[in-house]
């Protein structure tokens, strides 16, 4: 239901859930040397609201940091799905003065107004863009394309959520397959909590409200994509199965073996291999080499349709090879 909820979100443009600060710690501790002397963005964030800006307020100093800008869509309200019909977007830029704790950016007078809407698109969000070193946030899922499309254009690393099956889209794949985008390290599966308004209809079985009548729904398939490096990444898997033909069958239409689990790759067969989509989870680009991906009926030089093995369609599949 709360993957349901998510795609109505998309639908409506309402989709900027609230990333939970516990969430942002447990990932961001792998990337601290990348971090030191930089510019940080978060241009999909309300500094009045959003937990990365708390992080990076908070562990300023301790990693660091040069500045922090923060830049929020439309409206002055902190509940950014309110229906307000004022038409002012914000911005913030901290280079590391108190205050505050807990942080109280518009207390502290740091919270301007931007003259247009505040969409990462705009001519003046842009120019932060370009100042920036780093970009971290929780873009909206429903313009993730448009989004990771302007990093690269940008030539800018980033830190930033999407969901699992971003990996299959035709403008996202190939950066993964380059290695110039790959899954961050603390997600590997399962679902993550995200805090939503209260004008948000919580009809969602994962949802909950907290004593302070804070809202929450739990989203599945979330994963950190990135383009920094970290130690976890060049780990190998340990492969102790060996290849037989009768569980390893080829697909019908690919020359190419199916593995159902990650932890079944045969570690004595030199081939290309079908692998679920969360093998992107584990991949080491120094042991496997990603060769391509069955995940639609639209067929081009990245993706080869779904697969099939004996006529019956099979769940979408990672192509990989293990290097010489």
């Amino acid at each position: 239901m709360a993957n349901k909820q998510l795609t109505g979100a998309k639908k409506a443009k309402k989709d900027e859930f609230y990333t939970q600060l516990a969430d942002i710690e447990v990932e961001l501790k792998h990337y601290r040397e990348h971090f030191k002397g930089k510019t940080v963005l978060c241009n999909c964030d309300d500094p009045r609201k959003s937990q990365f800006f708390y992080y990076f307020v908070l562990k300023f100093h301790d990693l660091g940091l040069k500045k922090l800008i923060t830049t929020c869509y439309k409206n002055q309200d902190p509940d950014l799905f309110s229906e307000s019909t004022s038409e002012q977007a914000v911005y913030l830029v901290y280079k590391g003065e108190d205050i505050g704790t807990p942080p109280d950016p518009t207390t502290a007078g740091l919270v301007c107004p931007l003259e247009g809407d505040g969409d990462f698109r705009s001519k003046e969000c842009i120019a932060f863009l370009e100042e920036a070193d780093i970009v971290v946030t929780n873009p909206p899922f429903s313009l993730f394309r448009e989004y990771v499309a302007q990093l690269t254009k940008y030539d800018k690393k980033f830190i930033i959520i999407g969901n699992i099956n971003a990996v299959t889209y035709k403008e996202i794949f190939p950066l993964i397959q380059r290695d110039q985008v790959w899954l961050g390290p603390s997600i590997h599966s399962g679902d993550r909590e995200f805090e939503i308004p209260s004008s948000y209809p919580l009809e969602a079985a994962g949802s909950r409200t907290d004593n302070e009548g804070r809202r929450y729904i739990r989203v599945k398939g979330v994963r950190w994509f990135t383009n920094l490096d970290f130690p976890q990444r060049h780990e190998e898997l340990t492969l102790y199965k060996r290849y037989n033909p009768k569980e390893y069958p080829h697909y019908d239409n690919y020359d190419a073996i199916n593995v159902d689990k990650v932890a079944d790759i045969p570690c004595d067969y030199d081939g290309v291999m079908g692998v679920p989509i969360t093998y992107l989870d584990k991949h080491n680009p120094n042991q496997f080499e990603i060769i391509g991906l069955m995940a639609s009926t639209a067929i081009d030089e990245y993706n080869f349709g779904y697969p099939y093995i004996n006529g019956k369609k099979k769940y979408a599949r990672i192509l990989i090879r293990k290097r010489k």
